[in-house]
C-alpha cells in the first residue's frame, strides 16, 4: 500500500455524514473506489453526529473490529455507532455481520457493494429489533442505493431505542443483575425444568432477576463453552434483545470455560457453585459461619486467579462478589494461601471449643435430635413450632446457615436438645461441603435424625436421595432416622399421601400447624425411650 493510499484513508476521518443520513452518496463513492483499488474491505464506524471515529482496513474477505468497550451501552440503548463496510464481491450481509451487530450493540450495520469499476452499488443494511413473537433478533431491509436512502436516521434510531425501552419496562428491571439461566442435558428429561426452577430460586435469593432459561441437548458438554458455539451465539443474541447482562450456568464451569464464554459474549458469567457461595456469604452471621464461607470462597477462587488479574480488585459488586473480594484487597496466590491457612487454624479452634461444649452436654445426659433435610423443606419452622422458638424463617433457599439449638421439654422434667442444621442441596459444592464439615460433624452426636422432606415438591424423592448421599459422605447414614413429610396441607390426594407415608415409613405434618404434630411426637418418644413418659397424650397437652 502506497503513501498516497494511506493519505486517502487518513482523509476519511475528515469526511462526515449529515447526522440524519445513514450514508452519503459522496462517502459511499469514495470508500468504494478506495476499497477496489486496495482489494480490501474498508469499514467505517460513524457516530450519531455523523463523525467517522474509526477507519478499519481488512482483507478481501472481512475486517477486524477492535474493542468498543470505551463507548456507551445499556440494556435499552445501543453503542451510538453504526458500521458501514464494503463488500468486494457483491455479497449480502453475512451471519458474522449480523452477530457482530448484536454482540457490539451497534445502531445498525451496512454492507456496501463495491463494483469492479469502483462505483458503489446497493447498501445491504439491518438493525436489531425488540423481543417479538416470531423470535427474530434483527430486521434486514431491502438493499438500496445510498442516494435513495430517504430515512431520517436520528429519528429512526431514537424511536427504535424507545421501543426497546417500552418492551423491557414490561419486565422487572430494578435488579442490577438480569440473568439468563443455561443448562446442558444429554437428552430431554422430565427433571430439567425443576432443576432450572431451583437455579432460578437460588438466583432470586441473590437478588438477581431471571429473564429467561435455555436448555441445550447434546451428548457431551462443549469443552470450551459448555454449550455449542451456535447455541451460545443464540443466547448472546437473546441477551441483547431482552437486556440480560448475566449468564448463570447450572453446572460448575472450569476457569477456561468462564473466560471463553465471557470473551465470546461480553457478559458476566457465573456458575451454580458461585451462586450458592454468594448466598452463603450473604446469609452467614456467626463468626464461625463467616469463616467457613470465606474459606470456601477462597478455595474456589484460588485455581481461578490465573484467569483474573493478580488481585481481586477487579471484582465489582453483584452476585459472585460478596465476601473476600468485596473489600478490594490486592491478594495474590501466596497471600490467599496464607489466609486459607489462618482461617483453617481459626476454624480448628472453634471446632475444639464446640467439642468441649458437646462433652459437657453429653455429661448432662440429654439426648440430641438433629433436624436435617433439603434446603427450604421447613426445618426451621418445625423447630420453632416444637420449641416455641423464634428462629428466622423465610421462604428462601438457605435461610438458615448457622446451627440453632433449643430444648424440647417433656413432662416430669425430661428434656431433649433439638438442633436445626444447614439445608442440603443436590451437587453441594465441594468447597462448601469441606468448609461446613465441622458444623455437620455435630450430627455424629445425634441420637435421632429428623429428616424433613417437602412432600409438596414434585421431586421430593430426588431430594431425599440427595440428602441421603450427603449423610453417606458424613458416614452417619446408619443413625436412627425418622422421615417427616412436611407441607402435607399442600398435598391434595390424602390417600396417596398415606401410601407414601407407609412406603417411606414417614409421618406427615404441617410444621405451621401444631395440631398435626401429635403422631410425630409419639414417634420421637418411641425413638428416644429415656425421654418418654407413660402418658403420651399428657405429654402433648403439656407441650401445647
Amino acid at each position: 500500500m502506497g503513501a498516497a493510499q494511506i493519505r486517502q484513508l487518513e482523509r476519511l476521518y475528515r469526511r462526515g455524514v449529515p447526522p440524519e443520513n445513514i450514508l452519503s452518496n459522496e462517502l459511499a463513492r469514495e470508500i468504494s473506489l478506495l476499497s477496489v483499488d486496495l482489494n480490501r474491505q474498508i469499514g467505517l464506524l460513524i457516530n450519531r453526529r455523523g463523525e467517522i471515529i474509526m477507519v478499519m482496513l481488512g482483507d478481501a474477505r472481512g475486517i477486524f473490529i477492535p474493542s468498543l468497550d470505551a463507548f456507551r451501552a445499556a440494556s435499552t440503548r445501543f453503542k451510538g455507532l453504526r458500521l458501514i463496510h464494503t463488500h468486494l464481491n457483491g455479497e449480502e450481509l453475512s451471519a458474522e455481520d449480523l452477530t457482530d451487530m448484536s454482540h457490539l450493540r451497534l445502531d445498525l450495520i451496512g454492507a456496501l457493494q463495491a463494483h469492479p469499476d469502483g462505483n458503489p452499488g446497493k447498501l445491504f443494511w439491518a438493525h436489531l429489533i425488540p423481543e417479538n413473537p416470531q423470535g427474530d433478533y434483527w430486521l434486514i431491509h431491502d438493499p438500496v442505493e445510498p442516494h435513495r436512502l430517504e430515512l431520517n436516521f436520528l429519528s429512526f434510531i431514537a424511536a427504535l431505542e424507545d421501543e426497546f425501552t417500552k418492551q423491557q419496562k414490561t419486565r422487572k428491571i430494578d435488579a442490577a443483575e438480569k440473568a439468563i439461566l443455561v443448562r446442558v442435558e444429554k437428552q430431554p428429561l422430565s427433571g430439567e425444568t425443576e432443576a432450572l426452577e431451583e437455579l432460578r430460586q437460588l438466583a432470586e435469593t441473590c437478588g438477581v432477576e431471571v429473564f429467561d432459561a435455555q436448555i441445550q441437548y447434546r451428548s457431551h458438554p462443549n469443552p470450551k463453552y459448555m454449550v455449542g458455539r451456535g447455541k451460545l451465539s443464540d443466547i448472546d443474541l437473546r441477551a441483547t434483545q431482552i437486556g440480560a447482562n448475566l449468564l448463570i450456568f447450572d453446572h460448575e464451569l472450569t476457569p477456561a470455560q468462564v473466560r471463553s464464554v465471557a470473551d465470546f459474549t461480553g457478559l458476566k458469567i457465573i456458575d451454580r457453585t458461585q451462586v450458592i457461595l454468594d448466598i452463603f456469604a450473604r446469609r452467614a452471621h456467626s463468626r464461625e459461619g463467616k469463616i467457613q464461607v470465606e474459606l470456601a470462597q477462597l478455595k474456589y477462587l484460588l485455581p481461578r486467579l490465573k484467569h483474573k488479574d493478580t488481585s481481586l480488585s477487579r471484582l465489582a459488586g453483584g452476585i459472585g462478589s460478596v465476601g473476600p473480594g468485596e473489600t478490594k484487597l490486592e491478594i495474590d496466590r501466596r497471600r490467599i494461601r496464607e489466609r486459607i491457612t489462618r482461617l483453617e487454624k481459626d476454624l480448628k479452634a472453634i471446632t475444639k471449643a464446640r467439642f468441649q461444649r458437646r462433652g459437657k452436654r453429653n455429661k448432662s445426659g440429654l439426648p440430641v435430635i438433629s433436624i436435617v433435610g433439603y434446603t427450604n423443606a421447613g426445618k426451621s419452622t418445625l423447630l420453632n413450632t416444637l420449641t416455641q422458638s423464634s428462629v428466622l424463617v423465610e421462604n428462601k433457599l438457605f435461610a438458615t446457615l448457622d446451627t440453632k439449638s433449643a430444648r424440647l421439654r417433656f413432662p416430669r422434667d425430661s428434656e431433649a436438645i433439638i438442633t436445626d442444621t444447614v439445608g442440603f442441596i443436590r451437587n453441594l459444592p465441594r468447597e462448601l461441603f469441606s468448609a461446613f464439615r465441622a458444623t455437620l460433624d455435630e450430627l455424629d452426636d445425634a441420637d435421632l435424625l429428623l429428616h424433613v422432606i417437602d412432600i409438596s415438591n414434585n421431586k421430593f424423592e430426588e431430594q431425599i436421595a440427595a440428602v441421603e448421599r450427603i449423610l453417606d459422605e458424613l458416614d452417619i447414614r446408619n443413625k436412627p432416622a425418622l422421615k417427616v413429610f412436611n407441607k402435607a396441607d399442600r398435598f391434595d390426594d390424602k390417600e396417596m399421601l398415606r401410601n407414601l407415608c407407609r412406603r417411606h415409613e414417614a409421618v406427615a405434618v404441617c410444621a405451621l400447624d401444631r395440631s398435626t404434630l401429635f403422631a410425630l411426637l409419639e414417634k420421637i418418644e418411641k425413638a428416644l425411650p429415656h425421654t418418654a413418659c407413660s402418658q403420651t397424650h399428657n405429654c402433648v397437652k403439656e407441650l401445647y
